[in-house]
């Protein structure tokens, strides 16, 4: 079918791309860091900013897409924590831009809103694991702009009739992901204490909180089941169901490296609103669609710590070059 991605040169949106070829789709990329008109893969490419409804109309009359993937955001808490209105006039104005142009272009299109799990902030410890009943308790911008995502998403599906379907994701990372993230942002530290550029000490935050990890590579496939199965106006929670502690995470990726480290907690990387503990209850996604994660955790420690040890070994080379 026809697939809209946007953000698709992202980390979430780059993996999906590679998944949907793979499946035989035709896809239309937008991201406004895309340059040029397609690329050797095939993929329709659209530079633009869905900030700029006249370029996002133009997008959605040439793609006339079955599927539309929108995964563009700004995600990162401690960014919306820095420039909140950033944040939330990117995520909402963004989505409602796309969802106009959907309505304009008469296009009977599935829209998959990649929501978040961090629109139930500080969970009770009696709706842990968490459905999609839980109360939702948005503790930064980035989750109030998510909470604003799945509303307007569920409004226009309700006042237009759009068919959006809303996944509330919990964490998923995996090789590609930025180090403004946990996981990467530890794994980048270990590859460069591994390449003598960074001082023998990792530096940590909060490392009692826990988080429900999904491998992005997995995390996209449920995206692709929940557009073609999911009904429209629904939301669904998608993880793996079980809670790491971030301890573990650190002592895991320790124990792959290949020279001794030191822990040291960073007061820069503590933040009051921490969420203690995510865990997902997806028992209704599953139901739905049968999905499962394939890819076991040691796997995403392994190829994330893979993915930056040659990031910084390239830097490192064109840094002596």
């Amino acid at each position: 079918m026809r697939a809209l991605v946007t953000g698709a040169t992202g980390f979430v949106g780059s993996h999906l791309v590679e998944t949907l070829l793979r499946r035989g789709d035709d896809v239309y990329a937008l991201d406004r860091r895309a340059q040029g008109r397609q690329d050797n893969r095939g993929v329709h490419l659209f530079g633009a900013d869905l900030l700029d409804a006249g370029a996002v109309d133009s997008v959605v009359q040439e793609a006339r897409p079955a599927a539309v993937y929108h995964l563009a955001a700004q995600s990162s808490t401690a960014d919306s924590l820095a420039d909140p209105w950033a944040t939330i006039e990117t995520n909402l104005r963004g989505q409602i831009n796309l969802f106009d142009a959907v309505l304009q272009s008469g296009c009977e299109s599935r829209i998959l809103v990649a929501c978040s799990s961090d629109e139930y902030g500080a969970v009770a410890p009696e709706d842990v694991p968490t459905d999609e009943r839980a109360p939702l308790r948005p503790t930064s911008p980035y989750a109030v702009s998510k909470v604003g995502q799945d509303a307007i998403a569920f409004q226009y599906f309700a006042q237009y009739g759009l068919k959006t379907i809303r996944v509330r994701a919990f964490s998923h990372t995996g090789p590609g992901h930025d180090e403004r993230f946990v996981l990467p942002s530890f794994a980048k530290q270990v590859a460069e204490i591994e390449a003598g550029t960074m001082e023998p000490r990792l530096r940590v935050g909060n490392l009692d909180v826990e988080r429900d990890f999904t491998d992005v590579r997995d995390m996209v496939e449920a995206y692709c089941l929940a557009l073609e199965k999911g009904v429209p106006g629904d939301v669904y929670n998608v993880g793996q169901g079980v809670a790491i502690a971030l301890r573990s995470v650190v002592s895991d990726l320790v124990a792959l490296s290949r020279v001794p480290i030191d822990i040291v907690v960073d007061s820069a990387r503590l933040r009051p609103s921490d969420v203690p503990r995510q865990q997902a209850n997806t028992a209704k996604f599953r139901a739905l669609t049968g999905w499962k994660p394939r890819i076991p955790w040691s796997a995403t420690l392994f190829d994330t710590l893979e993915f930056w040890r040659a990031r910084v070994r390239a830097t490192t080379h064109t840094a002596v070059s």
